[in-house]
């Protein structure tokens, strides 16, 4: 017999059941696809990435999401395993072979004697009588779950529309303008200082580009979709143009680090495109998530240059997310308030990002398992990325504004020394302290282990 359900094969509800399982706990992982797919997905694949290849930043000491890396790594995270086991070259990022990624997460999941997969669809929340659940079913929750969840919350959910960048083939790229190089020739974990591909545009060049981003024929909302939210940190690069000329050269297409050896003068904007398989043949275009229809996406993005023969694997798209006002919904362990035994984990709970959502499962996971030998949860200490993120989503945001969020240091506590430190110097004292405060946490959860 089971002792937790979790429904939803993502990231979250990957990293839940592997962590639950391992603590000795009996899983079964309900997935819904290939029963009932989604509009986003392509395989049946647990883990499966559906948008960028991209963990972001894997720089520890001076980024927050290289922080969250690192504990969970520390922590025994499965999507961390796979990722490093199949990372791509992307400069100081952490960019993953998609299928290779998701086929070394299914199939770690598959071969765990305590998880079962069950391939069916969870129409509605379960009812007590299951014991203990947890939801991540992330951004695309079927329709039927869905208004159960609503049901449950007694409110309506929050929602916000993501975005899909296009995949390019690399022999359709014209290298006779393009040049590889990471910006500021920064070295990351999958390879060396030329990590990506670069797209030199003059000023001309860009202008027109821009011109032709905003002018471009649009993707229809739907009338019930009209006033839903796009999310900050993953807008669509034609509304990004929108709010003013400049806007891109000081986003996804800065200029800055980056130089053509072959060219005297520096580039106005740049568009960059990072490796999206281990075969290096895919290549994403960085931060050129999209919402033009598809035949218009062809013709505006062959107008870059070096892309004029451009032949695309996967078009940009959008989709909308859904997710729930979690500092009013749950408690400090994600449990639903109404309904203890229902945990949420993953980007339905607000966290924005696949290594936050992650973080947030094996969260969810640890916590089950506590709950399940009758030990008391513990919580992670809030000067760790781990338990910054949870503690916001869980109280320490305004329900009243309540927006998905990436981990970032602002949701810290500040640094305890009587001296202001600053930049850089700031950024890692909170790494360090996170990640000394992180081995005593783990250390005792490992002692209480051994004690049952």
């Amino acid at each position: 017999m089971a002792n937790l359900h979790i429904i939803g094969g993502g990231l979250a509800g990957s990293d839940a059941a592997w962590t639950a399982a391992e603590a000795g706990l009996d899983v079964v992982l309900h997935e819904m696809r290939p029963v009932r797919g989604t509009f986003a997905h392509q395989t049946e694949g647990l883990a499966e990435l559906v948008c960028s290849n991209s963990f972001r930043s894997d720089d520890a000491m001076n980024n927050a999401v290289g922080l969250l890396h690192e504990e969970m790594r520390r922590a025994g995270s499965l999507i961390m395993r796979m990722a490093d086991r199949h990372k791509l070259p992307a400069g100081g990022a952490l960019a993953v072979d998609r299928e290779g990624f998701s086929r070394g997460v299914t199939g770690a999941l598959t071969g765990h004697p305590r998880i079962a997969i069950a391939r069916e669809e969870v129409t509605a929340l379960p009812p007590a009588d299951w014991g203990q659940v947890i939801v991540a079913t992330g951004p695309l929750t079927s329709e039927n779950l869905s208004a159960d969840i609503v049901r449950a919350a007694g409110q309506e959910h929050l929602a916000f529309f993501d975005a899909i960048a296009p995949i390019i083939h690399r022999d359709s790229i014209d290298f006779d303008v393009a040049w590889f190089q990471s910006r500021y020739d920064k070295k990351g974990p999958g390879g060396g200082d030329a990590d990506y591909i670069n797209l030199p545009m003059n000023e001309e060049q860009y202008r027109g580009f821009v011109a032709a981003l905003i002018a471009g024929e649009k993707t229809d909302f739907k009338e019930w979709e009209k006033s839903t939210p796009y999310f900050e940190a993953c807008l669509p690069i034609e509304v990004m143009a929108a709010r003013g000329e400049e806007t891109l050269r000081f986003g996804p297409m800065k200029p800055v680090g980056l130089q053509d050896p072959r060219s005297p003068s520096r580039p106005h904007a740049v568009v960059q495109l990072r490796q999206d398989n281990a075969l290096g043949t895919l290549w994403n275009m960085v931060g050129f998530q999209t919402k033009l229809r598809h035949g218009e996406q062809a013709n505006v993005f062959r107008t870059i240059p070096g892309l004029e023969k451009a032949e695309f694997a996967r078009l940009g798209g959008l989709h909308r997310n859904t997710f729930i006002n979690s500092p009013t919904l749950l408690d400090e362990q994600l449990r639903l308030k109404t309904e203890p035994h229902l945990r949420f984990a993953g980007q339905v709970t607000g966290v924005e990002g696949y290594v936050e959502s992650a973080a947030i499962g094996l969260l969810a996971g640890r916590f089950a398992a506590a709950q399940a030998k009758g030990e008391p949860a513990r919580l992670p200490p809030v000067t760790t990325a781990f338990g910054a993120l949870l503690a916001h989503i869980t109280g320490g945001a305004d329900a009243k504004t309540f927006q998905p969020m990436n981990v970032n240091f602002g949701l810290f506590p500040p640094l305890a020394q009587a001296k202001k430190i600053k930049g850089k110097d700031r950024k890692q004292a909170m790494s360090e302290r996170a990640l000394e405060d992180l081995s005593i946490w783990l250390e005792k959860n490992t002692q209480a282990e051994n004690r049952i």
